[in-house]
């Protein structure tokens, strides 16, 4: 069995036993939820990096970057963007103090807009957690040289990231978030030169790619390429805007002023990683060609670090992608939890909760929740159905972003923004979605134009991608129907525009 994975286990039994030290400190709702409101600038810097940099990035964004080339930057670039806007409110968002964006919605636009926005949330963030089990497959499976199926491999990754979950909340996943931080960051720098080296350097991989990795906007992409490329930029610059995940890392932060230092710094990791882990898959994607290794797209970046670099720097590498499955995972797992219990049990179900019993509920909630996750992977697997990772996060992204994040950020920065207003926006959003992404290509196939037969990225209803006017839907709805309603009374504006705090 390879060395790399007894490193690797050895790395996951630390981190296990580590989360059962601070689950010990796990007392209240407020531990569980948001670590108690005592993350320091340093945690709240690498947290956030974990919370972003996810599979997305080394799994998906290797598979993306084999078909595209240097126009898989795209994808990432919508979160250098994201993040920049975010800057802005992130002292907003932790003054308000609350658990999830549901108390955003709820203050702003009522109770229907706060269940709506969860059960939107809830779809996209568990594709979300399903990918990230995926991921771990692929990452066991490449250090045991295949010994680990991938079936196995991603049962063992949703067994992990629910574990450390339901061990601790919030505790667990800033405090792990730490060390998993520096690994993601340091190993990406570190790993880059030796695979440009080994890939033969700049003027190899010009000779071996096809032309069209160098474009800005790939001719595979679609009917309309640069539509498609900046689909995948608006995809992810919309997640980031109003993702619940980094919410509740600034409710977690111990002031407002460190919340938005933490994001400025932030932007600086996330833009360096995405691009650096770009940069590997493309020269990855390079010398499989150049070698006929036939390494599998979604893999590139876990085989550069087995066959590329030297094995403490590879080591490094794979750990930083076990790193990555395990912080994304048990972020949008815990983040998915908390509306469950917050949004729907709490608010909808039972408001006498005993907030003693509330976090022992919510443990329940994670595992079912996991559960769910998996089966989203599995039943695919099981059936022998084609499996993206890039496409589960482009759905996640898209009906996130479309549905949630424009009526959010409304909520946060638009006065005039009414309830009726929200409250179309995120239930249009979500049907939008829905049906450009599911029902038109199975009602009417025709309409789905591909830039080639057979094209990686899909066919989109009449070469327009969904996210175009399922996103124009959702802002239309909310500015029309604002506008065409009164406006919201001073006292639902408060929370949010005066200065004063909600009530946990």
């Amino acid at each position: 069995m390879s060395w790399y994975l007894w490193v690797i286990l050895g790395y996951l039994l630390v981190l296990t036993a580590f989360n059962f030290y601070r689950a010990r400190r796990v007392k209240t709702q407020d531990d569980f939820m948001v670590a108690g409101r005592s993350l320091s600038l340093t945690k709240m810097v690498f947290t956030l990096v974990c919370t972003w940099i996810g599979s997305g990035t080394f799994i998906a964004g290797a598979e993306y970057a084999y078909y595209a080339g240097w126009s898989a930057i795209w994808q990432p670039a919508g979160a250098f963007l994201g993040i920049a806007i975010i800057y802005f409110v992130a002292g907003k968002i932790r003054t308000f103090g609350q658990y999830t964006i549901g108390d955003i919605l709820e203050v702003r636009y009522g109770r229907f807009a706060r269940l709506f926005g969860a059960i939107a949330l809830i779809i996209a963030f568990t594709t979300i957690v399903a990918y990230q089990f995926r991921a771990g497959g692929y990452i066991l499976n490449v250090v045991t040289d295949g010994r680990v199926s991938l079936e196995v491999g991603q049962a063992i990754a949703a067994a992990f990231v629910i574990l450390f979950v339901a061990i601790g909340g919030m505790v667990a996943v800033a405090h792990t978030d730490l060390p998993n931080g520096i690994i993601i960051v340091l190993a990406s720098c570190l790993a880059l030169p030796f695979v440009i080296v080994a890939a033969g350097g700049w003027s190899e991989i010009r000779q071996v790619l096809p032309p069209g990795h160098f474009e800005v906007f790939s001719p595979d992409f679609g009917k309309y390429p640069p539509l498609k490329g900046l689909s995948y930029f608006l995809s992810t610059l919309l997640l980031l805007m109003g993702v619940q995940s980094m919410y509740q890392k600034f409710y977690a932060a111990r002031s407002p002023k460190e919340a938005k230092q933490a994001v400025a710094i932030w932007i600086v990791g996330t833009i360096v990683v995405e691009t650096v882990v770009i940069a590997i898959a493309v020269f990855a994607g390079a010398y499989n060609l150049a070698h006929g290794s036939g390494w599998d797209p979604r893999s590139l970046v876990l085989n550069a670090a087995r066959h590329m670099v030297p094995g403490p720097v590879g080591v490094l590498l794979l750990g930083a992608a076990c790193a990555v499955v395990l912080s994304t995972g048990m972020n949008y797992l815990l983040s998915s939890s908390s509306n469950v219990m917050r949004d729907i049990y709490q608010k909808m179900l039972r408001p006498d909760t005993d907030p003693a019993k509330a976090v022992a509920i919510q443990k329940v909630f994670i595992v079912a929740m996991g559960l769910c996750a998996f089966l989203l992977i599995f039943i695919p697997t099981v059936l022998r159905l084609p499996i993206s990772v890039l496409q589960y996060a482009y759905f996640a992204y898209t009906i996130y972003g479309v549905a949630v994040t424009p009526a959010l950020f409304a909520a946060l920065t638009w006065k005039r923004a009414t309830r009726q207003g929200g409250v179309a926006s995120i239930v249009g959003g979500t049907v939008a979605t829905v049906f450009f992404e599911v029902v038109l290509p199975r009602l009417a196939p025709s309409v789905m134009v591909a830039a080639k037969e057979g094209s990686y990225f899909g066919a989109d209803p009449w070469g327009i991608p969904s996210i175009y006017p399922a996103f124009l839907i959702s802002v239309g709805l909310l500015v029309v129907v604002s506008l065409l309603t009164p406006p919201p009374k001073q006292e639902e504006l408060a929370p949010l525009f005066s200065g004063t705090t909600g009530t946990p």
